[in-house]
C-alpha cells in the first residue's frame, strides 16, 4: 500500500502523507475481533472465501491475515487444507499462564519503578487510570465486551509504562490468546477490583507491592480461565 497525500484546497500546501493500514492488517484485526467476541466459535472452520466476501476484500489480504493469526495462536492449520479457530484446552491455559505470570509481574515492577522516578507522575499514569475508568463505566452499563477490552487495555498500558521494548515484543505474542481467555471470564468484578489495587501500588511507585498484587491477580485470573475453558469444552 502506498501513502496517501491530502490536498487542503486551491493554493494550499498538501498535508503530510498519511500512511494507510495494509488491507491484510485490517483483515487480521477484523478476524481477531470475531474470534475474541465469539462470532467465530472455538473449533469452527474458517473459510477464506467467505471471510473475503464478508469483509469485501480480495482473498489475498485475507489469506495473509489468516497466516498471521495462525502465528498468533488464534487459528490452527487443518491437516489437509484450511484453518479453524483454536480450541483452548486446559493444558493451553496452564502453558500460557506459566509464561504470562513472570512477564506480568516484571511489567508491574518496572512500571512502578518508572513512576517512582517520574517528574510528572499524573502524566505517566494517565493511560492506566483511563483504562480503569473505561472498565468501570462498561461494567456499570452492562457492556461485557467493552469491559473485557478495557481490562486488556489496562494490562497493555502497564507494559507500555514499563518501557521495555523486549517485554513489549514478548507480550504482543501472547495478547491474542489472553484476550480470548479474558472474554470467557464470567466473573469480571474480582478482576476489576484487583486492577484497582495494582494501579494503586504502581501509582505509589512501590515495585515490590506492585509485583505482589500482580502475582495474586494472575493466579486468580488463571483459576477463572481454567474454569471457563472447562465449562466451554465439548465432550
Amino acid at each position: 500500500m502506498t501513502a496517501s497525500t491530502n490536498w487542503k484546497g486551491d493554493g494550499e500546501q498538501p498535508s503530510a502523507p498519511t500512511p494507510r493500514t495494509p488491507l491484510s492488517e485490517l483483515a487480521r484485526q477484523a478476524i481477531r475481533e470475531r474470534i475474541i467476541d465469539g462470532s467465530y466459535a472455538q473449533g469452527a472452520r474458517v473459510v477464506e472465501r467467505e471471510i473475503a466476501q464478508d469483509l469485501q476484500m480480495s482473498r489475498v489480504p485475507v489469506r495473509e491475515a489468516l497466516r498471521a493469526l495462525v502465528e498468533e495462536g488464534l487459528l490452527d492449520l487443518l491437516p489437509h487444507s484450511g484453518v479453524r479457530v483454536r480450541r483452548l484446552e486446559r493444558s493451553d491455559v496452564v502453558h500460557l499462564y506459566d509464561v504470562w505470570e513472570p512477564l506480568a509481574i516484571q511489567a508491574s515492577r518496572l512500571a512502578a519503578q518508572r513512576v517512582a522516578v517520574a517528574a510528572e507522575k499524573s502524566s505517566v499514569l494517565e493511560g492506566l487510570q483511563a483504562a480503569l475508568e473505561q472498565a468501570e463505566a462498561a461494567a456499570a452499563a452492562g457492556e461485557r465486551t467493552r469491559e473485557s477490552d478495557a481490562g486488556t487495555a489496562f494490562h497493555d498500558r502497564i507494559v507500555a509504562l514499563a518501557d521495555n521494548p523486549l517485554l513489549t515484543q514478548l507480550m504482543q505474542r501472547l495478547n491474542g490468546q489472553l484476550r480470548l481467555l479474558f472474554g470467557l471470564n464470567t466473573e469480571p468484578a474480582p478482576m476489576r477490583a484487583q486492577h484497582r489495587e495494582m494501579y494503586e501500588r504502581i501509582a505509589a511507585g512501590d515495585a515490590d507491592a506492585a509485583g505482589a498484587i500482580t502475582l495474586l491477580h494472575i493466579r486468580k485470573s488463571r483459576e477463572l480461565a481454567l474454569q471457563a475453558v472447562t465449562a466451554t469444552t465439548i465432550p
